[in-house]
């Protein structure tokens, strides 16, 4: 939404990047693709992707540092 997307938008765009379900809702989803939005929007739509697929979980694991000191 701070790229300038309207609330069901940016919502749909994120909820379509973590489950890896294809398009988005809104005007990005059946008219327009994700070439139209910023490359910070980009970066962090990869980055959940990337979440989602390995699932929230794991990457939250990962991130604790208790988890690289055993």
């Amino acid at each position: 939404m701070l790229d300038g997307l309207a609330f069901d938008e940016g919502l749909g765009v994120a909820v379509s990047a973590v489950s890896n379900i294809g398009p988005a809702l809104g005007e990005i989803g059946a008219a327009r693709n994700f070439s139209e939005v910023s490359d910070l929007t980009k970066w962090f739509l990869s980055f959940l992707m990337m979440i989602g697929r390995l699932e929230i979980f794991t990457v939250i694991t990962i991130l604790l540092p208790g988890f690289w000191k055993q």
